[in-house]
């Protein structure tokens, strides 16, 4: 029966790459997932920093089965007062620094990328758009022309024609703030490079960069979609670096294991959507109820249960049980999203395949194959670390 799902799977569920990585899921529990045969697999992705809360986590599963009891979709996003949305906006405006307060819900990262930016054009009536180098910020046309240049070619090369007026930056150099100008519409940040290997800002550049967007009237967007909730240690990175931005884009774990994402600005800068032309900015399923239950349910998890105060510890145990392996180039990190750096290609594949076997299931980044991923459940013990570390550290002996 295994052999038929996967060959059912290869014929009608369209593939990213020739080579997926065809592991069947049977079910989730906290860190871990397992395969049909009960192989236990740590789970040191989380769905791409999606689960942040653990899988089965309880109160996300009642909060989706009450509110889907409810109701579900009745009428597209913004017409219908829905409590889920409502309070879940409110929480989040509560929690990100002032004057951000006005959200709007939509179904994907990638989404709330392309609303950052068509409000930023709307709001400065600027065309110029400027991100960073080795960013990632979805496969959407919009999204895929700020993925940045020139390591993002390999990937957007063949979808030209993009958006005009795009030029990317590079992340942590103060030199090039000056490219930023009052042409510029926005720049759009991730306060931590994801997909660059796990590259946290150095000292005072993020408020180098706010303060040269303020001097020249371009907005800050911050692309918090793998960042916030929790992930660096604070509820949203802006929050741990000092820095308020003037949008900023959720999604991953925003939505608590269901498809969610969200932009959210001040009230001043969001009201542009509303007129000249109405209907600006549209989504039929953005705000999804279920979601929305979901999300806030994930939220209340994280605060109710004070996880944010053990993730530095967590991503610091990590850190320093691995770091001393000779195999260990570096570790990157902030909070509970690290690289650890081995310093080739090669390493870095025969270590993926080594960890298939042994039970872990990590990855590398888009613009870094010499580097795997740590960013496990938040809710990850202190002794499911150490099993874990300790499986690394025996795949890491290979090298030695």
């Amino acid at each position: 029966m295994n052999d038929i799902l996967r060959r059912q799977f290869l014929t009608h569920v369209a593939q990213t790459s020739p080579s997926p990585m065809m592991i069947e899921v049977a079910r989730a529990e906290g860190s871990f997932f397992y395969t049909p045969e009960g192989k236990r697999y740590f789970d040191l992705v989380a769905g791409v920093s999606v689960n942040n809360v653990g899988h089965g986590n309880k109160s996300v599963i009642e909060a989706v089965q009450r509110q889907a009891a409810d109701y579900m979709h009745i009428m597209v996003y913004g017409e219908m007062v829905e409590r889920p949305q409502v309070e879940y906006a409110r929480r989040i405006a509560a929690l990100l620094p002032a004057p951000l307060d006005s959200v709007y819900f939509v179904n994907s990262g990638a989404e709330a990328v392309e609303g950052a930016l068509k409000l930023a054009k709307r709001y400065t009536h600027r065309t110029e758009m400027i991100s960073m180098r080795r960013a990632y910020h979805g496969s959407t046309h919009g999204a895929m022309s700020m993925m940045g240049a020139p390591e993002g070619e390999e990937w957007k090369g063949a979808f030209r024609p993009l958006l005009p007026d795009t030029q990317a930056i590079e992340f942590n150099s103060f030199e090039e703030l000056s490219r930023i100008t009052s042409r510029t519409a926005c720049v759009l940040c991730e306060p931590v490079q994801g997909e660059a290997g796990v590259r946290p800002p150095v000292d005072g550049y993020l408020q180098a960069l706010r303060e040269r967007c303020t001097e020249v009237g371009a907005l800050l967007i911050f692309d918090e979609i793998q960042t916030g909730m929790g992930r660096t240690g604070e509820m949203f990175a802006c929050l741990k670096y000092g820095v308020t931005p003037d949008i900023v884009c959720l999604a991953k774990a925003f939505g608590g294991g269901m498809p969610l994402g969200g932009f959210v600005a001040s009230g001043e800068v969001m009201s542009t959507l509303q007129s000249s032309p109405t209907l600006g900015h549209i989504t039929t399923f953005g705000g999804h109820p279920v979601c929305c239950a979901a999300g806030l349910a994930a939220l209340d998890y994280l605060v109710d249960n004070d996880i944010l105060s053990s993730v530095e510890h967590k991503g610091a145990l990590f850190e320093d049980r691995l770091r001393s392996h000779p195999a260990v180039r570096e570790i990157r990190r902030s909070g509970l999203l690290l690289a650890v750096e081995l310093g080739s290609s090669e390493r870095l594949y025969t270590i993926m395949s080594l960890f298939a076997e042994r039970g872990i299931m990590s990855d590398w980044f888009l613009y870094c194959d010499t580097a795997f991923r740590i960013s496990p459940p938040l809710t990850i013990s202190d002794v499911e670390i150490e099993e874990c570390c300790g499986i690394i550290l025996s795949c890491l002996d290979t090298f030695s």
